[in-house]
């Protein structure tokens, strides 16, 4: 239901300039509060294990292994079709606009915006939440169908109990890992500080110019935007140094203010 959400909410607003970049982190949104249910449903398994450790049931081992039977298919046929367009959908964050904007000033002050969203990249963390549900799901049905055969016919029943907090455990690192991928663009996280340093290299590697000021930030899972500030005794147009980061695929939003200085302070060092 949360992947279902994230996917009409998404939809709905596609076309909404209310959104300063599309809502396109409602899909990361749907991942991460996907992630939190993933891990509560790991703490409910590891209670219901210890509850059992502590005051053993009888088990009735046909019913609950065709039970398991019936998960495991159901779950498999469910991680097939979703594992398909999880391997094979892209990030689909389709932008293309210009948004040109000059300003004259006494410091000669120039910006120019840009839109270029591609899509590129396999970071739907909403369809990853899911998958990883029905994942989760079809190997908890496969750890008890083991700990339940393994009862039947050897008398292990304590294997249950077991199970159960491998399962958890594996569920967990799940939705630890999927947290930690979906948190940062939430938190509009920097992006990696060596890929700044070669923004930052590029922009100066004429000599010529100093960036004062540079801001990135994730706006949907792979597409970042970057505001840079520089000062130069030479100023250019702000698609020349717009150029200078053409190599960097990651940035889609461009924005290059341009100041005009003079003195030794304008020269990168």
């Amino acid at each position: 239901m949360i992947a279902i959400f994230a996917y009409r909410y998404s939809r709905i607003h596609q076309h909404d300039q209310t959104f300063a970049f599309s809502p396109a982190k409602v899909s990361v949104l749907g991942g991460f509060a996907s992630s939190i249910a993933l891990a509560m449903v790991a703490f409910v398994m590891v209670a219901d294990s210890i509850e059992r450790l502590l005051a053993p049931q009888a088990i009735h081992f046909d019913e609950a292994i065709l039970v398991a039977e019936v998960g495991l298919l159901i779950n498999l046929l469910s991680a097939l079709l979703l594992g398909d367009h999880h391997h094979h959908h892209g990030d689909h964050h389709h932008h293309d606009h210009d948004h040109d904007h000059d300003h004259d000033h006494d410091h000669e002050h120039e910006h120019e915006h840009e839109h270029e969203h591609e899509s590129r990249g396999h970071h739907d963390h909403n369809l990853r939440a899911a998958y990883l549900h029905v994942v989760a799901d079809a190997l908890t049905s496969v750890l008890a169908i083991v700990a339940l055969l393994s009862g039947k016919y050897y008398g292990w029943a304590w294997l249950d109990t077991v199970m159960g907090f491998v399962g958890a455990t594996v569920i967990l690192v799940w939705a630890a890992g999927l947290i930690r991928d979906t948190s940062p663009i939430l938190l509009d996280q920097s992006i990696n500080a060596g890929y700044a340093a070669k923004i930052r290299t590029a922009l100066e590697q004429d000599g010529e110019c100093r960036v004062v000021d540079l801001h990135i930030w994730p706006v949907s899972a792979n597409h970042y935007a970057v505001i840079v500030g520089l000062v130069t005794q030479h100023p250019q147009s702000p698609q020349h140094y717009k150029r200078l980061l053409a190599g960097f695929r990651k940035l889609d939003h461009i924005t290059v203010e341009v100041n005009g200085c003079v003195g030794a302070d304008c020269v990168a060092e």
